[in-house]
């Protein structure tokens, strides 16, 4: 059984460039642009900042903090581009998930190993008209705190010498059903080169989630 599972998880951790194609890029584009984001502007009267700062290329990396799971399809609203996200491997051995993940062009990972087919696909996904989007913290965070940041974001970002995009996030860790019960901001910052020292990367995303949303770095 174990042997069958990680069959199902090599098969969904590489991805070729003639995988996002038109009919990946129309699906994402109904369910995030159009699907969510009446959600995202009836519920939680959404409001975006910082547009002008999107590059017109896809010479980057949308980085963003993490509060719930509603930000893979908020990210994927609000940039131009289609954006693609790594998935943590064990969410594609539960079999819907793993087709609406598969069709959004969502791609397994290990979070424990950054593996070469993970540096594979970033670097495919560079070939095509869609951007790749991370959540460096790797898990969702409580408000208020920036906590677990994991070098990955920084070390793809040097590979595929792209440069990361900071999008904060605020708001989306409150459920809210009721029309304009709920509040969510998304600011976008400047762009970030990528540099040879990852450390220098890391240091300037937290810096700039800092000011996009107020909230505090804390060590582990």
């Amino acid at each position: 059984m174990a042997l069958v599972k990680e069959k199902k998880r090599r098969s969904y951790s590489k991805r070729e460039a003639s995988e996002y194609n038109f009919f990946r890029k129309l699906f994402l584009f109904l369910v995030t642009k159009i699907g969510y984001m009446v959600r995202f502007k009836l519920v939680y009267r959404l409001r975006v900042y910082g547009k002008e700062n999107i590059p017109e290329d896809n010479n980057y990396i949308v980085a963003a903090n993490h509060l719930s799971t509603l930000d893979p399809p908020l990210v994927a609203a609000v940039i131009p581009r289609p954006v693609c996200f790594m998935a943590k491997q064990e969410l594609f051995d539960i079999k819907f998930l793993r087709w609406w993940l598969d069709w959004l062009g969502a791609f397994a990972v290990n979070r424990e190993h950054l593996g070469a087919s993970t540096i594979k696909t970033a670097k495919s996904i560079k070939q095509t008209e869609w951007v790749l989007g991370l959540f460096p913290q790797g898990t969702r965070c409580e408000p208020g705190k920036i906590s677990d940041v994991t070098k990955g974001f920084a070390s793809l970002a040097k590979v595929t010498k792209c440069g990361i995009l900071p999008v904060g996030i605020v708001g989306t860790n409150e459920i809210k059903r009721l029309p304009f019960s709920g509040r969510i901001i998304v600011r976008i910052g400047k762009i970030i080169p990528y540099n040879d020292n990852l450390d220098i990367m890391v240091a300037e995303w937290i810096k700039s989630i800092e000011e996009l949303t107020g909230f505090k770095y804390v060590e582990n």
